[in-house]
């Protein structure tokens, strides 16, 4: 059986290097097709759906000094990071005759499950409008992401992606908003799309008309089929389910990795923890690309060990390519585990405020704080969000949670 996953595991892995070799539709990331604006190009028209549910075309933000076509989305922590200064930037200057509009260019088809481990939003126009809303936004905010037809005439290559034009529609920046991918305003050197506004509404040539833009890569809804592939893999991915004592888990709590830790107790027997674990593979899955992993104890019989593996293979519940290379680190080989000793044993080792019920879940901070807890079926937002509260939302420079 286990020589069969392998063999099926090595295949998956396979047809995900050939997808990525020949991903259809996209050169180099990119749609064939996308066109690339030069300086003193007019800007592209469009008619566009907005979060309030109106049809928004580029006339109506004519009439001004200057325009900011800002490309943003809601899942990118460097699309995070310039919420607040993109909010701030606005108020600042709607009053000194520029006009500003944000496009949202990808499609949800784009992203991978791990894309959206920084944020409780994923790329469709349904969560556009909580998005902007969390961020108290009160400059439009527009969906293309069905067509990305817009995004291609612009040439949006990520999130943010800026393009700035003077009065008569011709374009005198694009690129970055500013020179900082993280939230913390003082890590701000060059407000690069300021800079060019603050020129243009002096009637100054842009001195700086480009530059890269610095963010996630623009979702191609063509990108499907390479997300496909990587989810077909982890399905196909074997799961091991190893012995593991109080001293082991004692030592997984205490956690002296960099890694935040999900741990769940869990049987076979269990109903409810059946019942809620497709919730904490989508759980692990989402953050993936970060410093965490799931860990799962189960209260199985050792002769039940078959059984067990069976559930978390059928579950889709495999370690992926990072988290196997995180725990070789540590000297583990595994995240699924069975505890056949007593229930005293098992609060002592990994949490004393485990009333004794399953399934239990608790989430550890790298240093062995628990910072999160929930006894009976977890609910998958809410968990999320108490993970995304801790870890941060957006890059942090110097501090790990990234």
């Amino acid at each position: 059986m286990k020589r069969l996953l392998s063999l099926l595991l090595a295949l998956a892995s396979f047809a995900t290097l050939q997808a990525a070799a020949d991903a259809p539709g996209l050169v180099n990331g990119n749609p064939p097709d996308i066109k690339t604006l030069k300086t003193g190009d007019k800007a592209p028209d469009f008619e566009l759906l907005g979060t309030d549910g109106k049809m928004h075309k580029l006339a109506e933000y004519t009439g001004g000094e200057a325009l900011v076509v800002l490309f943003t989305s809601n899942h990118c922590p460097t699309s995070h990071s310039i919420e607040r200064r993109l909010q701030k930037f606005y108020e600042e200057y709607k009053g000194k005759g520029m006009k500003l509009v944000a496009i949202n260019p990808n499609h949800p088809d784009g992203l991978s499950k791990d894309e959206l481990g920084y944020g409780e939003f994923g790329d469709s126009y349904a969560e556009m409008k909580p998005y902007s809303e969390k961020n108290h936004w009160t400059f439009d905010y527009l969906y293309d992401g069905e067509t990305q037809k817009i995004a291609r005439e612009y040439g949006c290559l990520a999130t943010p992606h800026v393009f700035v034009f003077d009065k008569n529609l011709k374009l005198c920046y694009k690129g970055r908003f500013d020179d900082s991918r993280y939230y913390d305003d003082a890590t701000v050197k060059s407000k690069d799309c300021q800079n060019a506004v603050d020129e243009i509404l002096a009637g100054k040539t842009v001195t700086l008309a480009e530059t890269k833009p610095m963010g996630c890569s623009t979702k191609w809804r063509e990108k499907k089929f390479l997300h496909d592939a990587k989810h077909d893999a982890w399905a196909k991915t074997p799961v091991t389910v190893e012995p593991i004592d109080k001293a082991g888990i004692a030592k997984l709590r205490a956690n002296t990795t960099n890694k935040y830790r999900i741990i769940n107790v869990w049987a076979t027997w269990c109903t409810p923890c059946v019942q809620e674990f497709p919730d904490l593979v989508e759980i692990s899955r989402k953050f993936d690309m970060r410093d965490f992993e799931l860990v799962t104890i189960s209260m199985d019989k050792p002769e039940d060990k078959a059984k067990a593996e069976a559930f978390l293979f059928k579950q889709s519940a495999g370690m992926s390519k990072k988290v196997e290379a995180s725990l070789k680190k540590e000297g583990r080989t595994t995240n699924s585990y069975l505890f056949a000793g007593s229930a005293d044993d098992l609060a002592a080792a990994l949490d004393k405020d485990m009333p004794g019920p399953i399934p239990h879940t608790i989430v550890v901070a790298p240093g062995g704080e628990i910072v999160y807890r929930h006894n009976g079926i977890i609910n998958r937002d809410d968990t999320a969000n108490a993970i995304l509260d801790k870890m941060n939302r957006f890059y942090s420079p110097g501090t790990g949670k990234k």
